[in-house]
């Protein structure tokens, strides 16, 4: 039987696979619980499928690419971004030249730039090529063989990569792909998101507000918040930027504050706001169980790990861990504008 799929079908996979590795890539950087393994494990074998439907692809357009037209020089494009997002994946799995920036880009943050860069060539791409493959191409025992074959042959890749990354000692990472970092207290990455870098904040002005449906909305000093009971996290902080530590945090818990401020029966998540106007929220069941860190370690935050507050976030990923927390606001419905406001946060 022969493994190659009919050329219509191997667009149309094509398209598929980088849909799902865009999907699943996505979905990754929220995913921090050891029980999203799997999303990691399809967005892996996903992206190695690529390899082999891309060579398919190649192989049988390689005579238009000689064209001068922008509709071929995009989709040239397209596919050199497709194989430079897949080789920077491959070689930060691999931990092969993990450490090095390109143009101040980790590896990781490199494949994360070029495969969201795929997205508006592959639209264009799709826009003047597109064509519906035949139902004959779908039919058949023989197609749902090949596609058998290409799901099975991409998950062995897979665990090949996997038995390579443990020979080459890179194997001290977590299923997010992250390494270790860090000793103890603040000795860690200082990382912000995108804009966000803020003068250091003076805890004699600084206050934390906690407003919306809430019965009794307060405003805290920080020696009214290092004064309170506090609260001990042992937690590991497991950032986009491919690193990871494990650290005892000590502040206020979020519970606390909620009940000390009085919930309203229709609150159903809190937003926590930076003095950047980042924000990032929860569902309120799941916000009750963090914790406001002051201290890492038993040592008091630094500034650039968000002195005087920040969240604490078990199982969740480093950009939900708000830093310079100045506002908890208890909502009714999901605030949406948080997506935009991540990426505009920080701008004076």
């Amino acid at each position: 039987m022969r493994l190659e799929l009919p050329p219509r079908l191997v667009d149309w996979t094509l398209l598929a696979a980088v849909g799902l590795a865009l999907v699943t890539g996505l979905a990754s950087l929220t995913a921090g619980s050891a029980r999203e393994w799997w999303l990691f494990v399809l967005h892996g074998a996903g992206a190695l499928t690529l390899v082999a439907l891309l060579f398919w692809k190649l192989r049988r357009v390689r005579h238009r690419l000689r064209g001068r037209s922008p509709t071929v020089a995009l989709s040239a494009l397209l596919a050199l971004v497709t194989m430079a997002a897949l080789a920077t994946g491959v070689a930060w799995v691999l931990g092969v030249g993990a450490d090095r920036r390109v143009a101040g880009w980790t590896l990781l943050n490199l494949h994360i730039g070029l495969g969201l860069l795929v997205v508006p060539l592959l639209a264009y791409h799709l826009a003047r090529r597109y064509h519906a493959p035949p139902r004959a191409d779908w039919e058949g025992r023989r197609t749902v063989l090949q596609y058998a074959a290409l799901a099975v042959g991409g998950a062995l890749v897979w665990r090949a990569q996997q038995a390579l990354v443990a020979v080459l000692g890179a194997d001290d990472r977590r299923f997010t792909g992250s390494r270790p970092e860090g000793r103890s207290g603040n000795r860690f990455p200082v990382t912000s998101w995108v804009l966000d870098d803020p003068a250091p904040v003076d805890p004699a002005e600084w206050r934390l507000h906690v407003v919306g449906r809430v019965a009794r909305p307060l405003e805290l000093g920080y020696d009214d918040i290092t004064g309170s009971p506090h609260t001990t996290e042992s937690a590991l902080l497991d950032c986009t930027s491919g690193w990871y530590v494990e650290r005892d945090w000590r502040g206020l818990g979020v519970g606390d504050l909620l009940d000390a401020a009085g919930v309203g029966e229709s609150a159903r998540w809190v937003t926590f706001h930076s003095v950047t106007g980042y924000r990032f929220g929860f569902p309120v069941e799941v916000a009750r169980r963090l914790v406001l860190a002051t201290h890492v370690d038993g040592e008091r935050l630094t500034h650039g790990h968000g002195f005087p507050l920040r969240v604490v976030a078990p199982d969740r990923r480093g950009f939900q861990w708000v830093k310079w927390v100045t506002a908890v606001e208890v909502r009714e419905t999901r605030d949406w504008g948080q997506w935009l406001a991540i990426f505009v946060s920080g701008i004076d």
